[in-house]
């Protein structure tokens, strides 16, 4: 996204006006969520300056209370996703939300539904996907005839699709046998999140659905513009 994240973390480069993040934000306070964890690195200062320590713009709504995993001030460098969350895990409930804060996906709704759904299942994880975008043709999970994520092999002819970067997950996907970091992350280990959902897909525990409204992952200068364009 250079040269637009050498002053601007890309959570807070603007649709229409408004910070990426922001839109996530208000969507999880719609949805009546009072707590967030944001975990930062890259010109991190400027998303707590920005934010602070809560987020409200709908006053008929409780505030959401911000943390932040500060990882480039303790560790000089991002986490990844799995290092963050397992960073993040001795805080969280047991069942919980994980997203990018760089998509663009302003129509999702934060369902409880969903959430008691998959707390009462088998499945350690829950990933939404997506129609392959233009710049990840191939995709990167399947799907079954009973909603269940699937890691296809190569060779195999059924379609895949591509992983929105929002998630519902359990906190024992991310101990052993799946995972070998720590609770809390001390050290600050970097691992990636993909690894995690092949083992437990092998294993029929990552249940998975499809999304059909507008999603952008806002990875280069052009798609930001656009989205700021339509």
């Amino acid at each position: 996204m250079r040269p637009l994240t050498d002053t601007t973390p890309k959570p807070l480069l603007c649709v229409k006006g408004v910070p990426l993040l922001s839109y996530h934000l208000r969507a999880l306070q719609l949805a009546g969520h009072t707590d967030v964890a944001i975990n930062t690195a890259w010109l991190e200062e400027k998303i707590t300056q920005h934010y602070g320590d809560h987020f409200c713009e709908d006053a008929a709504m409780p505030a959401l209370r911000i943390h932040y995993s500060r990882e480039g001030r303790d560790f000089g460098y991002a986490l990844e996703t799995a290092g963050g969350i397992a960073r993040l895990l001795p805080y969280l409930d047991s069942a919980f939300w994980v997203l990018a804060g760089d998509i663009f996906i302003p129509g999702f709704e934060f369902s409880s539904t969903i959430l008691d759904r998959f707390e009462r299942s088998k499945y350690l994880a829950h990933l939404f996907l997506v129609p392959n975008p233009a710049h990840n043709t191939k995709g990167d999970f399947g799907m079954s005839e009973n909603a269940e994520a699937l890691d296809l092999e190569p060779t195999d002819p059924r379609a895949r699709y591509t992983y929105s970067s929002i998630g519902l997950f359990k906190k024992p996907l991310f101990h052993a046998p799946f995972f070998e970091v720590e609770p809390g992350n001390v050290l600050g280990t970097q691992a990636a999140l993909a690894p995690l959902l092949r083992s437990a897909m092998v294993q029929g525990l990552v249940s998975a659905e499809l999304l059909k409204g507008a999603w952008t992952d806002v990875g280069t200068p052009e798609r930001l513009k656009t989205l700021n364009s339509c």
